[in-house]
């Protein structure tokens, strides 16, 4: 008996079918019916985990390659790079053999580890120069710092050093009278026994860390403090940090290194700086030259990330579709079941009755380009199982069937609301609506996306435009309906129209008072 023509009254009749395969083309067989998109598969494993069945190892493999192709994409964004969109590809549903899924694998392993090498290095010569900056900036606060601390020597001693017993600096002072202002005020540093610790810290930790230090060393230091002009770009999370230079002076190694762990805990960096200006000029000096050959180095390793990003991203979207698909075919020859006699694959499906032509005439089309000699056999199944429902759709059908979809499914071969929800849909928002002219642009609107549907499908669309083209045709019938019954209201962009005039009008009273009934009859013409 031939079967009934498809209608979008009823789910289509649908066939369960038993395939038998051979072995060496399940994976092209597969990926072929996959195109088709008309065939469910059962799975004839319900018992064995997903460990257990055959192609998980094929699987782990795939997986791993999807997470390389995706840490291209997160270095793509990261580093600026865009990506070419997979509707530029002329032909990106065409299954790839499998030497081409191999070949694949082994060249997004090895561009992995070369990406991941040229970061490691960008992100480790960025986090030097951001160290030698704040180095450089230390430098040059600190030279500030001692120049004023040459005058407030007396000022530091009083703050540092409560004892009796430590050396006055009067007395320093006067021993180091030959010596010229620089190598006096060092000299009276290392003499009075007092350090100094300095560094950066971050601006909004500055409060926190002064009260922790004057709480902990009980005010037993001098300390400096000036803000950084320029925010410091941190390399690990890619953010502006604004921070504060900072020299603390001290008495005793112990209360120094008490004031290195306090800083480093809360999150500062310590750098080395010498008390003599000229050895610091020398330090800055050197600072500079090696900020700017890291800034060279930089420079080159930026260049070539980047042309490595590019060249990936002219082909990442088409391969991120290839290992989707191949994680699918996969997937799918997990719920087969295997035949060690006849050595085939055997599987049982749901295939639309009218479409067992094409699965065959598919089916035979990879016999074929396989060669082999035994063909792929589909044998139809009498069941007494409740078929799944599939409905065939358009691009006009599509929206409303998935409306109806995202409250529940048809029973198999029942009416499906699908059909009247075409009009009824669109007619309740109108009711709702009921605006002649708002209802003439979103109808202008939907046409606009009808017409030029095709260059738009290959276009970049957002989570908001995306949704409306998707429902261009939804979009297009609640406009008409909108403009009918904008008609029938009499509203245009909520203002009033004397299109039609009223049926009813009010019979006034000669002698009408305030309070005095008023009639409302109908219009005699």
């Amino acid at each position: 008996m031939a079967a009934s023509k498809d209608t979008l009254f009823r789910s289509v009749d649908m066939t369960l079918t038993q395939l038998y395969v051979a072995n060496e083309i399940g994976r092209e067989v597969v990926s072929a019916l996959g195109e088709l998109g008309c065939m469910q598969f059962r799975d004839l494993n319900p018992d064995t985990t997903a460990f257990q069945r055959t192609f998980t190892q094929e699987i782990r493999r795939l997986d791993n390659v999807e997470r390389q192709l995706n840490y291209f994409r997160v270095q793509m964004e990261k580093n600026g790079v865009g990506m070419r969109p997979i509707y530029d590809f002329a032909n990106t549903i065409a299954a790839p053999s499998a030497s081409e899924i191999d070949e694949l694998a082994d060249r997004s392993q090895s561009l992995e580890q070369r990406i991941h090498g040229l970061n490691d290095s960008y992100e480790t010569l960025k986090k030097r120069e951001t160290e030698l900056v704040e180095w450089r900036w230390v430098l040059r606060e600190a030279g500030g710092f001692f120049d004023r601390a040459r005058g407030q020597t007396e000022e530091i001693r009083q703050s540092v050093d409560s004892s009796d017993d430590a050396p006055l600096l009067r007395d320093v002072e006067n021993a180091n009278s030959a010596n010229d202002a620089q190598q006096s005020a060092a000299q009276s540093f290392s003499v009075m026994n007092i350090g100094f610790v300095a560094g950066v810290i971050p601006r909004e930790r500055m409060g926190a860390f002064e009260r922790i230090l004057w709480r902990t060393l009980r005010g037993n230091l001098y300390m400096n403090q000036s803000e950084i002009p320029d925010a410091i770009v941190d390399p690990e999370k890619n953010e502006e940090v604004h921070k504060n230079v900072f020299v603390i002076f001290a008495h005793g190694k112990e209360i120094i290194a008490k004031i290195r762990k306090i800083s480093e805990s809360l999150g500062a960096d310590i750098y080395n700086v010498d008390e003599n200006s000229e050895l610091r000029r020398d330090q800055v000096h050197e600072v500079n030259n090696r900020i700017q050959d890291i800034t060279n180095v930089l420079q080159n390793t930026k260049r070539t990330l980047d042309a490595e990003l590019t060249q990936i991203g002219r082909s990442l979207a088409a391969w991120m579709i290839v290992i989707k698909k191949e994680k699918a075919v996969y997937q799918t020859l997990n719920r087969f079941s295997y035949d060690p006699a006849r050595k085939t694959l055997v599987a049982e499906a749901w295939c639309p009755t009218n479409s067992l032509g094409v699965v065959k005439s598919t089916l035979q089309d990879v016999n074929d380009r396989a060669g082999l000699s035994v063909p792929t056999i589909v044998n139809q199944i009498k069941t007494s199982k409740t078929p799944p429902t599939y409905n065939r759709t358009n691009k006009f059908t599509l929206g409303f069937q998935t409306i109806i979809d995202a409250y529940g499914t048809a029973k198999y071969t029942e009416v499906n609301p699908g059909l009247p929800t075409i009009v009824t849909f669109p007619f309740l928002f109108a009711v709702m609506f009921g605006d002649f002219g708002h209802g003439a642009i979103m109808t202008l609107a939907a046409i606009a996306m009808i017409y030029w549907e095709k260059p738009l499908q290959r276009g970049k669309q957002d989570e908001l435009f995306g949704m409306a083209f998707y429902g261009r045709y939804i979009m297009l019938m609640m406009g008409i309906y909108s403009m009918y019954t904008g008609v029938i209201y009499c509203d245009a962009f909520s203002k009033e129209l004397s299109l039609f005039p009223s049926m009813w009008e009010w019979q006034w009273p000669e002698n009408y008072e305030p309070g005095q009934g008023v009639v409302k009859a109908q219009r005699v013409e």
